[in-house]
């Protein structure tokens, strides 16, 4: 595959320096994928949780977002499939309210449930827009390259109305996950720049800025809840319209 031609001198200035392409992450850097999981979370699972109160509710969904992401890892690892880790996840939230989901058709209902209604919840940050516009203007090509499979994000990002993120790799693309060099390499490539002149941007500290910046890019994190974290000497932002000058 051919990487597409870049506009003749298509330069953006950035607070980290010049750049001719940005490349972002998808969850939680693009979309808001934590809220669509607690909210679906929460809709599948209420029949199990009744009088949980709203505290109880947010618990719930940190375990399943935060505090189980082991399981992500062995799915990246192939060691389980993408539902068996979410399968494994939804059980441990559960179990820590004093539910067990049984194996079985109990099981296999509530994660036909959870996948059914999961995407309808998937939406765009406010701030993606602008930023795209920006850099259509500009004439920066700009894409994603995402710790999941290519076409679940491709129907993810279509979903949330972002279908202009033509370019996307996946962990299936080259077989390697983020923070493999060669991952966010093909991601330049497809935009036809190089790493140094090339923006990374995503809501994961390690895999996202210090993984893309070891690879040559120039990585920032999106740190939009605020979160300290000392020793980290990297670019940051709290929301992409800090990456427009």
């Amino acid at each position: 595959m051919t990487a597409p031609s870049q506009a003749e001198g298509a330069v953006l200035e950035t607070p980290f320096g010049a750049v001719r392409g940005v490349l972002f992450d998808i969850d939680d850097t693009l979309v808001d994928l934590e809220y669509s999981m607690t909210t679906a979370l929460r809709e599948v699972s209420e029949h199990l949780l009744p009088g949980l109160d709203q505290a109880g509710w947010e618990r719930f969904g940190r375990i399943f977002t935060h505090e189980t992401t082991h399981y992500y890892d062995r799915y990246l690892a192939g060691e389980l499939t993408f539902n068996e880790q979410r399968l494994l996840r939804g059980r441990a939230a559960l179990g820590h309210f004093g539910v067990e989901l049984g194996e079985g058709e109990q099981s296999h209902q509530w994660l036909n449930a959870y996948m059914e209604k999961q995407p309808a919840y998937v939406k765009q940050f406010p701030d993606v827009m602008p930023l795209l516009d920006r850099l259509d203007r500009a004439g920066i090509p700009y894409g994603a390259v995402s710790n999941n499979v290519h076409d679940y994000q491709r129907a993810k990002l279509d979903g949330a109305g972002l279908e202009r993120v033509r370019r996307l790799v996946g962990t299936d693309t080259l077989g390697v996950a983020k923070p493999d060099p060669a991952i966010y390499l093909e991601g330049v490539r497809l935009l036809g720049t190089d790493p140094a002149h090339t923006l990374y941007v995503g809501d994961n500290r390690l895999l996202d800025a210090e993984g893309s910046t070891a690879a040559g890019l120039l990585g920032v994190w999106l740190n939009r809840a605020g979160e300290l974290v000392q020793g980290f000497e990297g670019n940051s932002v709290s929301s992409l319209q800090e990456l427009i000058l």
